[in-house]
Formats: C-alpha cells, structure tokens, sequence
C-alpha cells in the first residue's frame, strides 16, 4: 500500500469513526475506490487504525478510563471479600454484613459498560462472517447509511434527557449495547447509533456521547484480537509497515479532533448535516453498486 493511500484511509477512520458518518462503511466504499481489497495485509491495517481511533478515546477520556479501571479493580476485590465473607458467616455465629459493590456513580458506570459489552461482543462473534461479507459490496453499505440518516433525524428532534450512571438501568445499557453490536454493520455509525439510542432511552447528552466512545474500548480490543489470529503480519515488509503506522497516527490525531468536535455538536442538536451527509453517500453506494 502506498503511503498516500495509507494517510488517506488514516484520515476518514479517524473522521468516520467519532463523528456519526459509519467508519466502516466509508471505510469499504473507499477500499473500492482505492482497490485496497486485493492487497495483502489489509485485516493488520483495519487493526491499527483502529488502534489509533482507540488512541484518541485514551487521550480525550483518560481522567474516566483510569477511574474507571481503579473502580474496576476495587469492585473485584470487594466481590472476593463478600466471597470470604460469605464462607465466614457460614462458620461462625458472628455474621458480619455483606459490603455494597456497587455504591457509586462510577461503579455504576463499569457495570454498564460490562453489561453493554456482552451483546455487543456474541452479536459480534455470531456474526462475524455476515459481516465481513457485507462489505465486500457497495450495496450493503449505501443502504445501512440510509439507516444511519434515519436515527440521527430522529435522535435530534428527541428530546434531552438527564439520566446519568446512578439513573441508567441495566436493561438500557443491554439495549445500547446490542445497538453497538448490530452497528458493526457496515454503514451503520457505531458512534452515531448508539448516541442516539442512548438519547432516545433518556441519557443526558454529555453522558451519551462518553459513554459511546468509551464502551467502544473493549468492542474494538475484542474485535482485533479475533482477528489478530487470522493474519501473517511478518510477511509484510518494512515500508508497508511504515506507512500502516502513519495512517495509524493520522487516524489518532483526527480522531482525537473529531471526538472534541462531537461533543459540541450533541450539545447543540446539529445532526441534520450529517444525516443529509449519510443520506446523500448512501445514495451514491447504491447507484455505484447497480451502475458499476
């Protein structure tokens, strides 16, 4: 792949990625355009631009990510204090309470995003194959983007919502993440998508946007570890490797960019241009697919 090509891709991953225009499904039209879809290699490359948009979630969010790994941690050592606990009242006549887990927002929020990961990551597994294959042609795509146009009218003209971590139910965080799962569609936006289901369940608008991107961590980790078995990442020479870590750092840098603009524009109910956006692309794949 040529660095050119490389860097091009770098930017749409990271621009499709964050803002709610379906990075795979971009991804896809432009493997056509640029015949990406016979070279060697491309699953490593799909990988590290993914990495990079991960990249991106770490630097914007990296106060959250690291409360929520220390919570994480602590919710697993309360979990085996109640175990010995448990084991200890058994024993003795000297019952000692159970201590309360999950007892703030941000346990809360590592539960969410455990019980979001489930669905996302067997609808993921389970349809691995179906996926793959629909980006292999133009049609599948152009018409997930025409879905992708729908949600994001319908997520701007809803109304906001204030519910935060302590006010979310596990039931919704199940339904965002079966959201996030079916999105792995390509031309479906995963960001856009489960943004605009999280607001359609009620979530505040800030929230929403957070937690999107950071229930992505470890759907996307998921996803490449899957794939990391099925590629031969030595055969590839050095100056494709240069090149796939350049567009692996473009993909971060516009990532980080897009995801800063995404918060301003679910503040400020502006998905309209983008819906048009999809609507328009979706288009254009479908035409492409029947005239090419």
């Amino acid at each position: 792949m040529e660095l050119w090509k490389a860097l091009v891709m770098g930017v749409i991953q990271g621009i499709a990625e964050f803002l709610p225009i379906s990075s795979s499904g971009h991804l896809a039209i432009f493997k056509h355009i640029l015949h990406l879809d016979l070279e060697s290699g491309g699953m490593m490359f799909d990988i590290l631009l993914h990495v990079g948009t991960l990249l991106a979630v770490f630097v914007v969010f990296y106060k959250d990510i690291w409360e929520l790994i220390m919570e994480g941690i602590g919710i697993v050592i309360d979990f085996f204090k109640n175990v010995g606990r448990f084991f200890q009242n058994l024993l003795s006549k000297d019952k000692k309470e159970y201590i309360r887990i999950v007892d703030s927002e941000y346990r809360k929020f590592v539960m969410l995003v455990i019980v979001s990961t489930i669905p996302t990551g067997v609808i993921g597994y389970l349809g691995k194959d179906i996926i793959e294959r629909a980006g292999q042609t133009l049609l599948i795509p152009g018409l997930c983007l025409l879905a992708t146009a729908v949600l994001l009218v319908i997520a701007d003209r809803f109304n906001q919502g204030t519910n935060k971590p302590d006010r979310i139910s596990y039931s919704d965080a199940a339904i965002v993440g079966c959201s996030q799962g079916i999105a792995t569609l390509p031309g479906l936006s995963r960001s856009g998508t489960t943004i605009a289901i999280s607001l359609l369940l009620g979530f505040d608008k800030n929230f929403a946007v957070k937690y999107s991107f950071i229930m992505s961590i470890p759907a996307i980790m998921g996803a490449a570890v899957l794939d990391l078995k099925d590629i031969q990442a030595a055969s590839l020479p050095a100056h494709v490797w240069f090149n796939y870590l350049a567009g692996t750092v473009v993909a971060a840098i516009v990532g980080y960019i897009c995801i800063k603009t995404m918060l301003v524009i679910v503040r400020g109910k502006k998905f309209t241009f983008f819906s048009i956006y999809c609507f328009i692309v979706g288009i254009i794949a479908i035409v492409a697919y029947f005239l090419l």
